[in-house]
């Protein structure tokens, strides 16, 4: 999940807000794994939202009725990543942790800091999920939860009203192409509707870096963002075709979740936890999509971990919860509960996957749709300790071009100071 704020059916709640599950109970301390009858109180902290309701926690509560779960939850993942790392190996986290993939290589610089996956759980997660949460010493220090394989949600009603494609497969075919392809599209949408076709150019810039294998630096520690002539490309890219044809530089605002309802734009990037941020946020909308396409091919937008902090109170009886949590039959859950497309292998081979369905879609068939997306990825980018804040700054310098704050050029050249400043 990248910076996701969604709820099913609903709006994500403010950051750390917290829903407490309550069984009869108390705080547990002590790093053993509890008796059967001995009480034990488990936080869990996620972002946005991962598919754990209420529901399903219940059922491992119901399951181990010694255990209480506490989940708390922020409503983005920086607020998720600034309260990691500042109690990370000190006190306060939570017996979970939840870890975005864009700042897991920065949680794995401290890998002796969280408790090692039992070997009975590896080898569940495809093969580069395993292996970007195994450290050097082999020790498997995070739980795989969902990925984002890409597709394109869009109004089909709006579609239609432009005189465009509208149906799925009309869509599909006029995006099944290169990126040039897709803009060609939201040109003929803006010169139809004078209105943007995309949400926010950040968005569409972050479907194109996932393409890109080596964007900032390469394993060796060598810096190539200045010098990247496929990153400025795509910076290009970005400010020449996607701002123009974009109703905001970024996501996640108040105006931006009202937008899916109001029609101030018509198409945006879609992994499968974006279904649930639609829906939520146009519940009487009924003219939304999802073409089984994406320009270039495929790629994968988001997907988090859970991690154990080695030094907390309940460690034995946390990596039992995590384990449970991760396993192909609640990724299945989580899937149906808010799209979050499963990275365990059996889940995605699950009947309640592959056959499942999304009514608010026009019952567009999700679970196939995402399955064959997820083929369609052949790139997995390098995320080194410093990807977060080489991306954030350059999709800073997409913002000041879109705000109108500095012109293309200049905004580059504030981005390579910024670079060669870190």
């Amino acid at each position: 999940m990248n910076s996701r704020a969604f709820r099913r059916g609903a709006v994500a709640v403010a950051a750390l807000s917290a829903s407490a599950i309550v069984l009869a109970g108390c705080a547990g301390g002590s790093g053993d794994s509890p008796s059967a009858d001995e009480p034990i109180t488990l936080t869990l902290a996620t972002f946005n939202d991962f598919g754990y309701d209420d529901e399903l926690l219940q059922e491992y509560m119901d399951e181990n009725p010694n255990v209480k779960i506490v989940h708390n939850k922020a409503a983005i993942s920086d607020d998720a990543r600034a309260n990691f790392f500042a109690k990370l190996g000190k006190e306060g986290l939570a017996d979970i942790e939840a870890v975005e993939v864009d700042w897991f290589a920065e949680a794995m610089q401290y890998s002796d800091l969280l408790a090692e996956v039992p070997d009975s759980a590896k080898g569940r997660w495809v093969d580069w999920k395993e292996a970007a949460a195994t450290d050097g010493d082999g020790r498997l220090v995070g739980f795989g939860t969902d990925i984002g394989p890409q597709a394109v949600c869009y109004r089909a009603d709006l579609f239609q009203a432009a005189g465009l494609p509208s149906t799925p497969d009309e869509v599909a075919a006029a995006i099944d192409g290169d990126w040039d392809t897709f803009f060609d599209l939201a040109d003929q949408y803006k010169a139809a509707t004078g209105k943007p076709m995309i949400d926010a150019a950040n968005a569409t810039f972050q479907g194109i870096i996932n393409q890109i294998e080596y964007a900032y630096d390469e394993p060796d520690g060598t810096v190539i963002a200045t010098t990247n002539e496929e990153l400025r490309d795509a910076y290009d890219l970005v400010v020449e075709r996607a701002i123009p044809n974009s109703a905001y530089a970024a996501q996640w605002s108040d105006d931006w979740n009202a937008s899916m309802a109001n029609g101030e734009f018509a198409a945006m990037l879609c992994p499968p936890w974006m279904l649930g941020i639609i829906s939520g946020n146009a519940a009487d909308v009924t003219g939304w999509e999802v073409a089984n396409a994406f320009p270039n091919g495929g790629g994968n937008w988001g997907g988090s971990y859970l991690t154990i902090p080695a030094n907390g109170a309940n460690v034995e009886a946390a990596l039992a919860l995590a384990d449970w949590l991760t396993a192909p039959e609640q990724q299945a859950k989580t899937f149906v509960n808010a799209g979050q497309f499963p990275s365990a292998l059996d889940a995605q081979s699950d009947p309640a996957i592959v056959d499942s369905t999304n009514e608010f879609f026009n019952n567009a068939p999700t679970g196939q749709i995402f399955s064959e997306r997820s083929e369609a990825i052949t790139v997995t980018p390098y995320k080194s300790v410093d990807y977060f804040k080489y991306n954030t700054a350059l999709q800073d310098a997409i913002t000041r071009v879109f705000d109108g704050v500095e012109d293309q050029e200049t905004s580059w050249n504030t981005f390579v100071a910024q670079v060669e400043a870190f």
